[in-house]
């Protein structure tokens, strides 16, 4: 069951904090334009020859993946639930000369869009989605379906995810979090993730009267490991390939994660590893009929 006031109120707490984390990533046109990627090498290799294909990108948050994907060769479509991360995408687009088109929307209700005017046979080759997006959906098995009808026979959906295994945890390493939670986790608000790793990777105290406060509470939901592959499963998409990594990218969340370089953060020293990543890729058969939303 969707609850649609929880995703209005995060949409306006991702408002606020996609301000907050764009005034850390500097020039990102420029990036762009200098044949910078923002992509980790597990979602390039993942995506594989994309050259031609049309890729839907859900919860694209501000675009940079979107517009590194299209760098791919792709036709890019990203879609997020913010205004202020869509509109950044767009003017990102144009600035950088990448050309993709961004979408505000909650995803559900792109979804039912798009089964309105796609039909059965879809509209994509890849849908991607990766890291802390599944926790923002109330419906994990309409989300699932919704995929399903976005791709064409034979299409892919490729996934990279925060392991929920480690998201049991607090900032400083106190299981706080139910594994097998039913209910929404309501939290103060979107943090400003993006500048307290970027703190961390240069030495600097995360803590100060500086630090991003949120004024919109955020709403989050726990969907383990099993979940997940069941509800793709039941959309009738088949899963190819399901890895786990003991390693972050691009998040710095936890207390005494090693720096491994090139925006990677690994386990504490003298800390067992565990999975803090997983990838999944799944393929809509050809033929096969997607279960009613």
């Amino acid at each position: 069951m969707e609850h649609k006031h929880l995703h209005e109120a995060n949409r306006l707490s991702w408002n606020a904090a996609t301000r907050a984390h764009n005034q850390h990533k500097g020039d990102q046109a420029a990036f762009l334009r200098n044949g910078g990627s923002p992509l980790f090498s597990e979602e390039t290799a993942l995506l594989g020859d994309l050259h031609g294909q049309a890729v839907l990108h859900l919860q694209c948050n501000a675009g940079q993946d979107s517009l590194g994907i299209a760098q791919l060769g792709a036709r890019v479509t990203g879609v997020d639930i913010s205004d202020e991360a869509i509109a950044f995408a767009r003017a990102l687009s144009d600035a950088s000369g990448i050309a993709a088109e961004f979408v505000r929307s909650d995803v559900y209700d792109y979804f039912d869009g798009l089964a309105a005017s796609a039909g059965p046979g879809g509209l994509f080759d890849t849908v991607f989605s990766s890291y802390g997006t599944i926790c923002w959906l109330s419906d994990l098995a309409r989300w699932a379906r919704g995929i399903a009808g976005a791709l064409r026979p034979g299409g892919r959906f490729v996934f990279v995810e925060f392991h929920p295994v480690a998201l049991v945890f607090d900032p400083q390493w106190q299981a706080r979090y139910d594994y097998f939670n039913e209910a929404p986790v309501h939290e103060a608000g979107v943090g400003d993730y993006v500048g307290e790793t970027q703190k961390a990777r240069e030495g600097q105290e995360t803590a100060g009267p500086e630090v991003f406060a949120n004024p919109h509470p955020s709403h989050e939901f726990a969907w383990g490991l099993g979940r997940v592959v069941t509800a793709l499963l039941g959309a009738g998409l088949q899963v190819e390939a399901l890895e786990e990594y003991p390693y972050l990218n691009g998040w710095r969340a936890f207390e005494g994660m090693q720096d491994l370089g090139g925006r990677r953060w690994g386990m504490p020293p003298g800390i067992a590893r565990m999975p803090l990543m997983y990838s999944i890729v799944a393929r809509k058969a050809v033929g096969s009929a997607v279960p009613a939303c």
